[in-house]
């Protein structure tokens, strides 16, 4: 099904969110939280895809850390919904930063509900200073990074 919807651009990383209680909020649609978790989440599946983990971030002594959201919230998802989840590196200087794109699209209505952008920063877990990529963050985001399509 992910693959019959319109994407931003091609070959994302997809995966399924059935909307239940618990994103919820009192406007009775999916509170804001709910959609920060799930980038997260995500996010954090996309780089185990990639093969990397937080031991790996651990090991190198480097993260990659939050440093800009930008969150649009489309349309309103409520109880019930069926939301298919994508993300996507696209850019990636090989040196501190990188950006992903996330956009969620509701297949009943064949719509996006959400997009988002990330802006990353790569910084030393010990002291929290930006510090270079290392050669295996370099390799697979960078690798990952998509050639973005003119818009």
């Amino acid at each position: 099904m992910s693959d019959q919807l319109s994407w931003k651009y091609a070959s994302p990383f997809v995966q399924h969110w059935t909307i239940d209680e618990t994103h919820i909020d009192h406007y009775q649609h999916v509170n804001n939280v709910a959609y920060l978790t799930r980038l997260e989440q995500l996010a954090w599946a996309h780089s185990h895809s990639l093969g990397l983990n937080f031991e790996n971030y651990r090991a190198a002594d480097r993260g990659m850390v939050i440093r800009k959201h930008e969150l649009n919230y489309l349309l309103p998802s409520h109880l019930g919904d069926e939301l298919y989840c994508a993300t996507w590196i696209t850019e990636c200087d090989n040196v501190v930063t990188l950006k992903r794109e996330f956009q969620f699209i509701c297949p009943r209505r064949n719509k996006p509900v959400f997009e988002a952008e990330t802006q990353f920063i790569c910084v030393s877990i010990s002291s929290g200073a930006p510090k270079r990529m290392p050669p295996l963050f370099r390799e697979t985001y960078g690798g990952a990074c998509i050639k973005r399509t003119a818009e």
